[in-house]
């Protein structure tokens, strides 16, 4: 299979929106809908170990050159 028939993908993470306790969450659903806007989806999370959110991950076809995009990682 020649690589340019892949799909090559970038990523970007955010820390889940906290309350002023910095314990509770709040709904992210605004920031959610903004970058899903800007073509990223969520995939996954990354937890702390014993339990917690600490980012959430998103996914996006990564652009290239062709399409206005920068090509670089």
């Amino acid at each position: 299979m020649a690589q340019s028939e892949y799909t090559r993908w970038e990523y970007e993470t955010r820390r889940p929106p906290r309350g002023e306790t910095q314990k509770e969450s709040v709904d992210p659903k605004a920031e959610l809908n903004e970058l899903a806007a800007e073509g990223w989806r969520f995939v996954d999370t990354i937890e702390y170990t014993g339990g917690g959110t600490k980012f959430l991950v998103f996914e996006r076809p990564a652009r290239s050159s062709d399409d206005g995009g920068d090509d670089s990682p």
